[in-house]
């Protein structure tokens, strides 16, 4: 299990990344970089040069966890990014990375399969 966040991806303003603050408040989860949604719009492209260096991918949405495995059983290209995108085109937030995991939104059980 992961005990630190090397990357996140949030906007202060939000009630989803209040809640994943609180989570990695609670668990005393280490951050190294934060990056503010607001001012760096992730696209596509840079979407894509995350996957790269990325070998898993929870995905949430309301209720719904998507998880997959991108070497072994990698998604149709169309589905991931319909996962992580939001209706302006960039990345969602919150969006974290830890190891070669990347969990976009939050949920608790999601962050839960990572963090335990």
């Amino acid at each position: 299990m992961a005990n630190n966040i090397s990357w996140y991806y949030q906007r202060s303003s939000d009630a989803t990344c209040a809640k994943a603050d609180a989570y990695i408040d609670e668990r005393k989860i280490k951050t190294r970089e934060i990056v503010d949604a607001r001012k760096e719009k992730l696209g596509k492209r840079e979407i894509a040069q995350i996957l790269r260096k990325t070998a898993r991918v929870i995905a949430t949405k309301g209720k719904k966890v998507l998880d997959w495995d991108l070497k072994r059983d990698p998604p149709i290209e169309k589905e991931l990014y319909e996962a992580l995108l939001g209706p302006t085109g960039n990345l969602r937030s919150p969006s974290i990375r830890s190891g070669k995991t990347l969990i976009v939104g939050y949920s608790e059980e999601a962050w839960d399969k990572l963090f335990g």
